[in-house]
Order: C-alpha cells, then structure tokens, then sequence
C-alpha cells in the first residue's frame, strides 16, 4: 500500500468519531446526561425522607402512615404506584397517590384535608407529600403499569382524562395534545413522547415523580401537571382535582406495560 493511501486511511479513521458526534441527536446526548446523573441523583434524598414520613407517628393524633390503604391493603406498598390511580371504597372517589394521602393523612393522623390542598408546592406538608409519593413510586422501580379498569367509575375518569387531553383552549389555543398528541414533536432539544399510547419504558407517566436539575426541585405527578398547565396558559388546576386525577387514570392506562423508572431524573 502506497503513502497516500495510508495517510488517507488515517484521516479517515480519524474524522470517523467526530461523523459518528455529529450523527448523535439531541435526545441522544439528554439521554447520556441523565444517565451520567443517576448514580447521584438527588432523588434519594427525597426517598429517604418520604420513607421516614410513612413510618413516623405524626399529625394531631401521633399515628403513622403505615396502615393507610394505597389499594393492595393497608401498609402494602410495593406495586402501588403502577396501579394507581384507582378506585376507593372508602372515599367513593378515583384517586392517584397523591390524593390518597391526602385522605390517609386526614383519616389516620388528623391533618385538615383542606388546607393540606392549599398548601404550595414545595413547602410545610406539601413538600412531605411529595417526599412520600416518591418514595411510595419508588417501591415500584421496575414494576410494570397495570391500572385497573374494572369499576365503572376507573372507566368513567378514563374517558374525562381523555376529554381534558384533547381539549383546546385559553389564549394560546392549547391541549394536552398539542405536544403529547402524535410522534416526532419535540420542544428546542427535549424530544416529546405521545401518550395517547405506550410511549415505552420509563417515559412520560412513568418517568414521574423526577428530579429536575434546572431548579433544583423534586416534582410529583400533580406538579408535573400543574406546569403543563402553566405552559398552555391555562389556570392552574385544584391540587388532586377530579381533572388531574383524570388525565393521570387515561396516561396510566395508556402506559400499560411500560416500566417505571421512578424517581427518575430531568433536566
């Protein structure tokens, strides 16, 4: 082989990673930064607390957490989360684990349920809600999504969830199904998945509750839905309101099968 070629062979091999940088899409290089995060994602922190939470004796009345009934019997919380929201006999309402705490809080350590809802993300009880959903989903890393829909009333909320992802409005002309309506949409670098199906594993409904490194915060599903909301320009939503829980109930269901990965980790 003569000099040229050998020189050419080289700057080819050469140029072949830098080709091979240039091909990878901005989902790719999210994807690695993500996974470059998660050994320490700070999610943990989260974790442990939410589970200290459950098993303290807390509220006007000193009880724990540990004989609330998150749908597989009281105390039960492994596989929770990916059946969940649900159907309660107790309540006589669909609830997504955020609400039900709400309700267990009430009912088993005498917190007002009202001013629990009142509460802003991220601060007093509100933020101990959201340690506990964390830990609770995080119970269930790995676990596939399985809701239930045999109750009249699981199916009645699957079809409003599906009403509210479809409807349009406020200034902006907006829905749910503006960005998570169909494949191959993406805001700037961050690809959008649809969920009016399987989106796959550890991606939209199961990706939450996620910590965002952006702001240095831990989101639940309730808070993930509240800024969507925000971003269409629409009034923020009542926490644990019959639409929030309902659009949790037609995203759960869709994501049947799909693999939990919470407490995952954003951007």
């Amino acid at each position: 082989m003569n000099t040229k070629k050998i020189i050419g062979l080289a700057v080819l091999a050469c140029a072949l990673p830098a080709v091979a940088r240039a091909q990878k899409t901005a989902a790719d290089g999210i994807a690695e930064y993500r996974k470059m995060l998660e050994d320490g994602n700070p999610a943990e922190l989260f974790e442990a607390k939410g589970e200290d939470l459950w098993k303290q004796p807390r509220g006007p009345k000193k009880v724990s957490l540990q004989a609330c009934d998150l749908g597989l019997g009281p105390g039960v919380v492994k596989g929770a989360w990916v059946q969940m929201p649900r159907w309660f006999a107790d309540t006589g309402r669909v609830q997504d684990l955020e609400s039900r705490l709400v309700s267990c809080m009430s009912t088993l350590q005498g917190f007002d349920a009202a001013e629990l809802i009142k509460t802003p993300f991220g601060r007093g009880e509100m933020a101990n809600i959201t340690a506990l959903a964390t830990w609770i989903a995080g119970q269930s890393h790995g676990l596939r999504f399985a809701l239930p829909q045999g109750n009249v009333e699981e199916q009645r909320f699957y079809e409003l969830g599906k009403r509210a992802f479809f409807f349009r409005g406020g200034p902006m002309d907006f829905s749910c199904a503006s960005c998570h309506g169909e494949e191959g949409k993406r805001i700037r670098l961050q690809d959008l998945p649809d969920l009016t199906m399987n989106p796959g594993d550890g991606i939209g409904f199961a990706a939450w509750p996620a910590y965002r490194v952006s702001n240095g915060q831990m989101w639940s599903m309730q808070h993930r839905l509240n800024d969507c909301y925000r971003q269409q320009r629409f009034p923020y939503p009542g926490f644990a309101s019959d639409v929030t829980v309902a659009l949790g109930v037609y995203m759960g269901v869709n994501a049947k099968g799909a693999q939990s990965i919470v407490p995952a980790i954003k951007r």
